[in-house]
């Protein structure tokens, strides 16, 4: 949100774009964004609730294919990375596409870094037990 609003497109133009699927009057909205009270709270809602339903689908999916901390973490940023490019690719230019007003390269960044803490925060993969040796 900061680099949307030092690149003047306005601090709140990321969660009011994400709120623009819903609230279809704020397609036209033009950059600088201001404060849009339904459009931020929307945007909020709607980018938290994906965010947690993409994090389940990591964790009951993905996540136990790994094993261990280092390539869980790597392989949280690579399925960030993926869920960008659906987005941002497929998704976005259908349902919303006024939010591909939005920096791409920050959005894959911001993707990426949620990704790589979503696998570093997921409980550790199980490691078998070592066996006691034979006396």
């Amino acid at each position: 949100m900061v680099v949307e609003a030092v690149a003047g497109d306005g601090f709140w133009a990321p969660v009011v774009y994400i709120g623009a699927t819903v609230l279809r009057g704020l397609q036209s909205v033009q950059p600088p964004v201001g404060l849009h009270l339904g459009g931020v709270v929307l945007g909020l809602m709607g980018h938290m609730m994906n965010s947690v339903i993409l994090a389940l689908v990591f964790s009951a999916l993905i996540a136990r294919r790994f094993a261990g901390r280092g390539s869980l973490v790597v392989g949280g940023a690579v399925y960030g990375l993926v869920v960008y490019f659906v987005m941002w690719y497929v998704v976005v230019p259908v349902v919303d596409p006024v939010m591909l007003n939005l920096n791409a390269a920050v959005f894959a960044l911001g993707h990426i870094m949620w990704g790589a803490v979503l696998g570093r925060f997921l409980p550790a993969p199980a490691t078998a037990a070592p066996r006691p040796s034979p006396a």
